[in-house]
């Protein structure tokens, strides 16, 4: 079994709000237990499923210390602090450090689109604020920007950058991450067995919020040799990872809607400029949900 640093199955946790738009950490509270009772030994905390560029510093910093109070040592927590503006990531990843992360979640910056020199710097920056050690998030679909595997060999050669969430859909690129030191995690649900397949640890999910118990036992049967188990329980899940990835309003949308359809959450606000599902998009998640016998 690959090492898998901040657990095997981590999923990037949303962050409930009231109908006002207020942070609901009591909703906060339940979704980390939610998590931690359904396979999850990793949460990734304030990430862009948590709509961190809608949420302020001071609410990220309530929103961890909100999971880390809830669920204690029951998993490793993951805080996000990716923005694309360093001196700010810098903030946020030393208040993650004071709050009691136990890792650190660093995407590329997104949209000012750096150079490769560019993105060492952030990354050094932040790397030097902080002693903890850091989750690089690789999603060009987001960022605009891709960590070419140079970057990677300067990174691997620092000590605290250790680990890698991928969701470039590279797939076999994730074995020469391993060889340089990283463990791997997939960042894309349906994309998941192939990552293993390449040497990856586990999983950073989105459909986590809903499937915990399903991804926990896929990933373990692949890690195990019983393939065709995996397989199985990954086309099971397909009609899920389609109605809540595979949609135009995605991510903290669908994942929230989802919740609230588990009754884990009593709304599905969300911030704009997302917009919370509307009926007839409810309607669809919901039959996906069933289809993979979620609901």
């Amino acid at each position: 079994m690959t090492s898998a640093p901040f657990g095997t199955l981590l999923t990037a946790m949303v962050t409930p709000f009231h109908e006002d738009g207020s942070v609901d950490l009591d909703g906060v509270q339940k979704v980390a237990k939610h998590l931690v009772d359904h396979g999850h030994d990793g949460i990734v905390v304030t990430g862009t499923t948590g709509e961190s560029p809608t949420t302020t510093g001071a609410e990220d910093g309530e929103t961890l210390a909100a999971v880390r109070d809830a669920v204690g040592d029951r998993a490793k927590i993951v805080a996000g602090v990716g923005t694309n503006d360093t001196r700010h990531s810098v903030e946020l990843a030393q208040q993650a450090e004071k709050v009691g992360a136990d890792a650190l979640l660093l995407v590329t910056p997104y949209y000012n689109k750096p150079s490769q020199r560019g993105v060492l710097q952030h990354f050094r920056l932040v790397a030097d604020a902080t002693d903890l050690p850091i989750m690089a998030y690789d999603v060009p679909g987001r960022t605009a920007t891709k960590i070419a595997l140079e970057t990677y060999r300067e990174l691997a050669t620092w000590g605290n950058v250790t680990t890698v969430k991928d969701a470039t859909g590279d797939l076999a690129r994730t074995a020469q991450l391993v060889d340089l030191g990283f463990a791997v995690y997939s960042g894309d649900d349906v994309n998941t067995l192939g990552y293993l397949a390449y040497g990856a640890s586990g999983l950073v999910s989105v459909v986590g919020h809903v499937a915990g118990d399903q991804l926990r036992t896929m990933i373990e049967a692949f890690q195990a040799g019983d393939h065709a188990e995996a397989v199985r329980i990954h086309t099971a899940l397909v009609p899920a990872f389609e109605a809540i990835m595979g949609v135009p309003n995605y991510g903290a949308t669908t994942a929230k809607a989802a919740l609230e359809l588990l009754g884990v959450l009593d709304n599905r606000a969300v911030r704009p400029p997302l917009l919370a599902l509307d009926e007839a998009e409810v309607a669809d998640l919901r039959s996906g949900l069933a289809a993979a016998g979620l609901l």
